[in-house]
């Protein structure tokens, strides 16, 4: 025993509590501090190499979790609504807007592919659905002077960047570098419209139009990916209008259900059209069968009949809190190391990145930033074998390794 180290004497003959149960917390708590909050196995294995006596692993998970300033909760403070968000305005003065697809379908005896265009207006939840030719620059921009020319003028649109279309296909991927983003931009300035894209990789903070759009874009994924030849370019317009009429037939407020004889719950179509009544569906019973027959209109109905029943499953449960990332957290600063969290990688391969700017948002928090990457190969004279790239990336793909008031120490 006297030739161990002092600091491993404890470890190595650990107290013996037998029967003092009512120690465990306080142990534990002791433990937790010394070991920095690094979690449930780490404080576990900490407090047995000291304490023979100690809670087990349950009992120490559920005491960790009562210690609520303990929970390492890595993401920082959600941000208030934009002004967008609350401005009292008509439908679609802001924007969030999406692409999606492709889709195969027919056009005469030739098998073409079309895109969907998804707007929805941040203030009203509403949608408008658009068919894209193709994913050029043109076809964008004529796809939205049809929204302003039904819907009104437009102020600001907000949008993802090609690498922010999470589930989208290569083939889409690859579509999409070929619009021209600065041409977009300077477009829609003559309409007195802003573009604004999102931070790569994040596509979390366009949530308020993400959130619907995903549901409505991952079920015409699936149908149109398994019945989408057999229809036309217009076929395919007029099930997207029967699409979005589905998606803003849904409530916005339901506080007047609570009491029986109050007025019918408010939905978006009422802002869109002020008119009370939706659109009811063409009479008949549509079949399955009535996707491979010649009657086209026949087939577009028994899509939307499907489109209905999968989406109203998919609504029902985004409707349920999910509420997160509540506290706020250590501003990433400028200088910081981070670890960049990339899934195409290969293993054991770690991107190492420095903050060279870091723009908090209008509460003061800090959601995205400017990282600079080198390449970890050298020449003989110690530079490196490729130039400094310069990537936005937002907060929560990154990982503080070496603070900047640690490098200078």
């Amino acid at each position: 025993m006297s030739d161990l180290p002092s600091e491993r004497i404890e470890a190595s003959a650990p107290f013996l509590y037998c029967g003092m149960v009512c120690f465990g917390p306080f142990r534990v708590k002791d433990e937790r501090k010394e070991v920095k909050r690094y979690g449930l196995i780490v404080t576990c294995l900490a407090s047995r190499a000291v304490h023979l006596e100690v809670l087990d692993d349950m009992s120490t998970d559920s005491l960790i979790n009562s210690l609520r300033n303990g929970i390492a909760i890595r993401g920082q403070l959600m941000s208030d609504l934009p002004s967008e968000r609350i401005e009292a305005s008509t439908p679609f003065p802001y924007c969030g807007m999406v692409c999606f697809g492709p889709f195969r379908v027919k056009d005469g005896r030739k098998e073409v592919k079309k895109y969907g265009l998804i707007v929805t207006c941040l203030a009203s939840r509403a949608v408008n659905l658009e068919v894209l030719d193709d994913m050029s620059t043109d076809s964008l921009i004529n796809s939205l002077r049809n929204m302003i020319a039904i819907r009104g003028e437009v102020w600001l649109i907000r949008c993802d960047r090609g690498t922010n279309f999470v589930g989208a296909s290569n083939e889409f991927r690859a579509a999409w570098k070929q619009v021209d983003t600065d041409t977009i931009v300077s477009k829609t300035l003559k309409w007195n419209c802003e573009f604004k894209f999102n931070p790569p990789s994040s596509s979390h903070m366009g949530g308020v139009w993400e959130r619907q759009i995903r549901t409505v874009r991952s079920v015409l994924n699936g149908l149109l990916g398994r019945s989408g030849q057999r229809l036309s370019t217009s076929s395919l317009r007029t099930l997207f209008y029967e699409v979005m009429a589905i998606v803003i037939s849904r409530p916005v407020a339901v506080e007047s259900l609570e009491c029986p004889d109050g007025p019918r719950p408010l939905i978006t179509n009422h802002l869109l059209t002020m008119k009370s009544s939706v659109p009811l569906p063409p009479p008949g019973v549509f079949e399955e069968a009535d996707l491979y027959i010649r009657k086209r209109w026949r087939c577009v109905q028994r899509l939307t009949d499907e489109f209905w029943r999968a989406w109203k499953g998919l609504y029902l449960a985004t409707l349920q809190p999910r509420p997160i990332y509540q506290n706020p957290q250590r501003n990433i600063a400028v200088d910081d190391v981070v670890i960049l969290h990339d899934d195409n990688v290969c293993r054991n391969e770690w991107k190492l990145a420095r903050v060279v700017e870091a723009a908090p948002s209008a509460d003061g928090l800090v959601r995205s930033v400017k990282i600079m990457m080198s390449s970890p190969f050298l020449d003989g004279q110690g530079r490196p074998l490729s130039p400094l790239v310069f990537l936005f990336r937002p907060v929560h793909k990154l990982t503080v390794l070496v603070r900047a008031n640690q490098l200078d120490d």
